[in-house]
């Protein structure tokens, strides 16, 4: 028995849909939100936003045990993975800007998690490795992250998650086309 994607709403009221739209619709798609008629407390976008900070605010509380603030975990993981060794390539992987990433990875340092290597080949390049303190730290992350997105998916059936990633990914998709 498939599950009915209004079941994944919750209690907030599906988008009106609309005879004419501010943005046209994609042949073959829906058209869901209307300039004229839109209501913010009605659109998707609140709620991943409102989602986003609700899974951060957990995920904070639950990495004070490891003094990692739920920002600093990313580049950990990333470190750990072995997907990227440079300020550059972590602040390209994390979406954030390169200051900013700068000054998380001072912290990180100040804190003992990661330490950097200057390249013998090119004196500009500066390389990142975890510590013995980041690695144990980065292997703790993932039981963290885990229970905190457990956590908000209290009461779906395996279907029903099946339903929500495919559909966040297929409106990654149309947002990238």
């Amino acid at each position: 028995m498939a599950a009915n994607p209004s079941s994944l709403r919750g209690s907030t009221a599906a988008p009106r849909k609309s005879k004419a739209s501010a943005t046209p619709a994609v042949a073959g798609a829906g058209t869901f939100y209307d300039g004229d008629t839109y209501v913010v407390d009605e659109s998707y976008n609140l709620l991943l936003r409102r989602l986003h900070a609700s899974v951060l605010r957990h995920i904070e509380a639950r990495m004070q045990p490891l003094d990692l603030t739920a920002m600093q975990w990313g580049p950990l993981m990333l470190l750990a993975a072995g997907k990227g060794n440079t300020a550059a390539a972590l602040s390209r992987l994390s979406e954030i800007d390169t200051g900013a990433m700068t000054r998380m990875l001072d912290r990180l340092e100040s804190k003992g998690l990661i330490a950097r290597q200057r390249s013998k080949e090119d004196r500009r390049i500066v390389y990142l490795e975890l510590t013995e303190e980041g690695r144990k730290a980065a292997a703790a992350v993932p039981h963290v992250i885990s229970e905190v997105l457990n956590l908000h998916l209290q009461g779906f059936t395996s279907e029903e998650f099946t339903l929500l990633m495919g559909f966040l990914r297929r409106m990654l998709a149309n947002g990238s086309a």
